[in-house]
């Protein structure tokens, strides 16, 4: 008897692929399928459409995600860590934060099974538009997932890219993905993992690299970084010593790339002086502009908003702490209901026309042009 006969040929095989693609403005549901732990604090999460269809997407790309946690929706913006070439799943690797609101739902309460409101993909940190054939990836901590992403994607094509990868940790226990890529590098000998811990503990004993990312580490693993296209994604203070350690050896920034816009890294103090400045510069254009009153339902706030500036930026001149992350209509992290009046809204992709119908706005990118009243 074949296997056919006995019930588990091809005809009743239980993996199902999807032919079509999946279409987020027609559902935006996205189902868990399963949880891996990484490492001791970081998990990823498998998603797959809840209408079947296949992910499109460029290895660098991130998700804007709607959260629903204690009766709030809260948006936040994740990297997508698989690669498109693996199109019928799509993998959200998250470290846990002390205090992170998010990061602590999804380690703590996300299981298979569950679901999520997604819009994208987004963003221009990708290899996939690039035809350079020698790279140096640099991340440290979580930002390590989009690189993931690109490393993957190389790995299954089967392309013979010149990829040097030198990933920083605070410790080995603390190195994302670490089998994988060590299991990229022996069989794939254009592939080299460069590992760097900070620091070791008794439980984490290590023999390689030690210390944070420097020139003469540089030097060491990629002797030739001057003729490679450089990607790198970490904390905002580590990108800034990676781009002044490139500038200071006369790297061709042309060939450096990172996240295209900014999650307010900057520190509240540099923040408000910028926007002290700012204020201060525009204030005498502003006196001869319409103003508008924007009221806030939820902490009953009511601040005035001049014609020419955003809900956002008013908002927080005027002191409120309110949710936002790329300021450029992208990621969708300050959407909010409008409740009545109009605004002139100009944003990148972060929102959705259905969701613009029914009244939602993205407050970076939202100018008034009457009166307001936010549900925020």
């Amino acid at each position: 008897m074949t296997s056919a006969q006995n019930g588990h040929g091809p005809s009743e095989a239980a993996v199902e692929l999807a032919d079509g693609v999946w279409n987020g403005e027609a559902d935006d549901t996205l189902i868990c399928q399963a949880v891996w732990q990484e490492t001791h604090d970081v998990k990823t999460f498998v998603l797959k459409p809840a209408a079947p269809g296949r992910f499109r997407f460029q290895p660098g790309q991130f998700m804007t995600y709607a959260f629903e946690i204690g009766g709030e929706v809260i948006y936040r913006c994740y990297t997508i860590s698989s690669a498109p070439t693996r199109p019928d799943r799509l993998c959200l690797t998250v470290k846990r934060v002390p205090g992170g609101a998010v990061s602590n739902w999804l380690h703590d309460t996300m299981r298979p099974g569950m679901r999520v409101r997604a819009v994208g993909p987004m963003g221009e940190f990708t290899c996939g538009s690039r035809t350079g054939r020698k790279y140096l990836f640099l991340s440290g901590g979580s930002g390590i997932t989009p690189l993931m992403s690109m490393a993957r994607t190389f790995q299954d094509l089967g392309q013979q890219e010149d990829v040097v990868f030198a990933h920083s940790a605070r410790t080995a226990a603390d190195i994302v993905f670490r089998e994988e890529l060590e299991a990229m590098a022996r069989v794939n000998p254009a592939f080299r993992f460069v590992p760097i811990a900070e620091g070791t503990t008794p439980l984490a004993p290590w023999n390689g690299l030690r210390g944070r990312l420097s020139r003469a580490i540089l030097d060491l693993v990629a002797p030739d970084f001057m003729e490679r296209e450089v990607f790198v994604c970490g904390p905002a203070a580590y990108m800034a010593a990676v781009r002044d350690m490139l500038r200071a050896a006369g790297f061709d920034m042309a060939r450096y790339h990172d996240e295209s816009f900014d999650f307010g890294a900057l520190p509240a103090a540099e923040q408000a002086e910028a926007a002290e400045a700012e204020a201060q510069l525009e204030g005498d254009a502003e006196a001869a502009v319409k103003t508008y009153t924007v009221e806030f339902t939820k902490t009953r706030r009511s601040i005035q908003v001049p014609a020419t500036t955003t809900v956002l930026e008013a908002a927080k001149r005027a002191g409120m702490r309110l949710p936002s992350s790329c300021s450029q209509g992208l990621c969708g992290t300050c959407k909010s209901k409008k409740v009545s009046g109009t605004v002139e809204m100009s944003h990148q992709g972060g929102i959705r026309q259905r969701e613009i119908d029914a009244g939602m706005v993205l407050l970076c990118c939202s100018r008034p042009t009457s009166d307001l009243v936010i549900e925020r």
